[in-house]
């Protein structure tokens, strides 16, 4: 029982990012949102490789499966997965007016929560898969590291719910309900974990193919969404220098709880 309470740790992140709507000015600084940008790019890069691919090569050394089959084939459909709700699902990115997916008549809020949950569903099936191989108990995977993957999504979830809930704010939105906005984008997380943990547990011989499938969906939010916006217009190298900060972060969080 203990996991399915600690998935709901990134949840409380951005639920803590989008309350900032409360105490900051109605804006965020471009650099300041630039940096945070790529300070989340830069955790769910390292999450990826540390958390979920080498733990999925691993993992199928142990199975006696070629190493990267299940590394490879996860990671191809993790991309394909989301490369299909991108192109379906209609959302609006930040700092943009041209919505994407199909056309709808749906407002900009709606698309721009939209666009939050699709980079919140592989986050919270990362977390899911991470917790259901802990709990398998020789998958290589320990409690301490999927809690070092929780943590470093939780923090990189705390700028994301700001960046979420403070625009909302700056067009209009009343403080209240953008920060219910901003806190309801995140709540895909532990509900996606939920889901993912119930898969894994029944199919044990799945599990690495779920942990690079998460890696995936990851690298695709980072290269699609997070990296082009934080590198956009003048000071790209602050972007690059949360990039960095975040990798960085999770790195350690992994390693030395891992």
């Amino acid at each position: 029982m203990s996991e399915f309470v600690t998935l709901f740790i990134p949840f409380a992140g951005t639920t803590l990012g989008a309350a900032m709507v409360f105490f900051m000015k109605d804006k965020i600084s471009p650099l300041v949102e630039k940096l945070l940008l790529g300070f989340a790019a830069g955790v769910m890069i390292a999450a990826s490789v540390w958390s979920l691919l080498i733990p999925s090569i691993d993992m199928a050394k142990a199975q006696n499966i070629i190493s990267f089959v299940p590394a490879l084939t996860g990671f191809l459909f993790g991309i394909l997965f989301l490369l299909a709700l991108d192109t379906f699902v209609p959302h609006l990115h930040l700092e943009s007016d041209n919505p994407e997916g199909v056309k709808t008549n749906l407002s900009k809020t709606a698309m721009l929560m939209f666009a939050v949950t699709l980079h919140n569903i592989p986050e919270g099936m990362a977390v899911g898969v991470a917790y259901a191989g802990a709990a398998m108990g020789d998958t290589g995977i320990t409690v301490a590291g999927a809690m070092a993957l929780s943590i470093g999504i939780a923090i990189q979830n705390f700028p994301e719910g700001a960046i979420i809930s403070m625009p909302l704010r700056g067009e209009g939105v009343s403080r209240w309900k953008s920060f219910i906005y901003g806190m309801l984008s995140g709540i895909v997380e532990p509900i996606g974990g939920f889901i993912t943990i119930l898969v894994a547990a029944q199919v044990r011989l799945l599990l690495p193919y779920l942990l690079s499938f998460a890696a995936g969906a990851m690298i695709y939010v980072v290269v699609e969404e997070l990296i082009p916006e934080a590198q956009s217009g003048k000071h790209s190298n602050i972007g690059t220098i949360g990039t960095a900060l975040g990798f960085a972060l999770m790195m350690v969080l992994d390693v030395a709880l891992g």
